[in-house]
């Protein structure tokens, strides 16, 4: 009776020792302890919060000191990240500043050299301006122009700058004693010679019966230039005109469309003007 019973002990060993029932008696003593874990916990008794309590402090402590080099290098890396973002925008704005400093001495220089150009300019060219009032407009598709209520006895010559303000809106190419007519811009058979700011080509600007004109001659030349606002001047090449009256602006670089500053169909007082160089008579 004795030896079946050992056998029967032997048995349940054998039957433990194996690994997969090794494996079922580990989860069964998780369970049975998670059992018992909770049961102690639910009755409230003083050991047991003071055991919890102090596992509590135990592992709060740990994840503290853990936790204190993990934060100490991701603070370091935040430290970096924002002196290399700092050293990035210095060197950037520092550039930056360099070049403002040398556009700034360019553009010193370009003023400088304007003034004295001006000046020579305004000191070699006079010119004689006549206010008159507008009487007819004369306007068709093959011709653009205006009667003025000046003439030869108001000294209006042929061929002399007609403005409204500053900007050129045509010339002279009809006088009598005491009226005259301008040919207009926009006129077919307007050929201006001028000069596109800032690129400094020489073109002509032609009228094409509408309110504005074209570039002839360098289109190809212009269509190549650089990407910035154009203003349209005389040029004062043949003499016809003082050279700097404002034409208009640049719509169109690709068709050279030049849109003209001054509305035709609003003229109502306009400046006839003629200059000469130096002491020309």
């Amino acid at each position: 009776m004795a030896v079946g019973r050992d056998d029967f002990v032997i048995a349940i060993r054998s039957a433990f020792l194996k690994k997969k029932d090794k494996q079922k008696f580990s989860l069964l003593s998780l369970i049975f302890l998670s059992i018992f874990v909770i049961i102690l916990s639910n009755l409230n008794l003083k050991v047991v919060k003071l055991v919890k309590s102090s596992i509590n402090e135990v592992v709060y402590r740990s994840s503290f000191f853990i936790s204190i080099p993990e934060n100490y290098i991701q603070e370091l890396k935040h430290n970096f990240d924002l002196h290399m973002d700092l050293y990035e925008k210095y060197n950037k704005t520092k550039s930056e500043f360099e070049n403002l400093k040398q556009k700034q001495l360019i553009d010193n220089f370009l003023e400088i050299e304007n003034k004295k150009l001006r000046s020579l300019i305004d000191e070699n060219i006079k010119s004689d301006e006549v206010l008159a009032k507008v009487l007819i407009d004369k306007e068709s598709p093959y011709l653009k122009s205006i009667v003025l209520n000046k003439g030869s006895k108001d000294n209006v010559r042929m061929g002399m700058a007609v403005l409204d303000g500053v900007y050129l809106v045509g010339q002279i190419i009809e006088v009598n004693f005491t009226n005259s007519r301008a040919l207009l811009l926009s006129d077919l058979n307007s050929k201006i010679p001028s000069v596109l700011e800032p690129s400094g080509i020489q073109v002509v600007i032609s009228g094409t019966g509408d309110n504005f004109g074209v570039v002839e001659h360098t289109q190809y030349e212009f269509s190549n230039s650089q990407n910035t606002d154009v203003i349209s001047y005389t040029s004062g090449v043949g003499g016809l005109f003082k050279p700097g009256i404002p034409i208009g602006k640049m719509s169109n670089k690709i068709e050279g469309k030049i849109n003209f500053f001054s509305d035709f169909s609003q003229l109502n007082y306009v400046k006839v003007s003629s200059y000469k160089i130096g002491d020309e008579e």
